[in-house]
């Protein structure tokens, strides 16, 4: 497993912050990816972001948006979800919707990456964004390969990227 850490700073933007940027220059191969919170400047040719004024090719629910998609049809994933309760919060009421428990429980979390683990092709990859290095995690069949650490200094946060391989 390959382990770097390269300070950078923050930007709600994930893909923009220059080490993430460079990472996924390096792991978004050919093929087609999927990104259901893909926000703006997402790499993937399928993408999903429940806020209408994205620039995506869906405006879903995540979990909605998921569903639809058929098993094992991504050659990789990308999955940059809201990282905190507030967030997620922040998120549902941008476009509008109601924020339930259900959204800020670790069932919906785990539902999300259900979704992701059964559209992604055996082989495929998941690159994955967030505050830890859980990633997708061994019991859905995913290795990880990679682990990228961005500390922003100062009480931020680090965004801590895992890409991992479907076995």
């Amino acid at each position: 497993m390959r382990i770097d850490r390269k300070w950078a700073m923050p930007n709600k933007w994930t893909f923009t912050i220059k080490p993430i940027a460079e990472l996924l220059e390096e792991e978004v191969t050919d093929g087609c990816w999927c990104d259901p919170f893909a926000g703006e400047n997402s790499p993937a040719s399928i993408t999903n972001d429940i806020n209408p004024d994205m620039p995506t090719t869906h405006h879903m629910d995540a979990l909605e948006f998921l569903k639809l998609q058929e098993s094992n049809s991504f050659d990789g994933s990308l999955l940059d979800p809201p990282y905190s309760n507030r967030q997620v919060s922040e998120h549902y009421k941008v476009a509008g919707m109601k924020v339930t428990g259900w959204h800020t429980s670790a069932g919906w979390g785990k539902e999300v990456k259900d979704g992701v683990a059964r559209i992604t092709k055996k082989g495929g990859k998941v690159i994955t964004f967030g505050w830890n290095s859980m990633g997708m995690g061994k019991g859905r069949g995913f290795r990880i390969d990679r682990v990228l650490l961005v500390p922003h200094g100062g009480s931020k946060n680090d965004t801590i990227v895992t890409v991992e391989t479907k076995l």
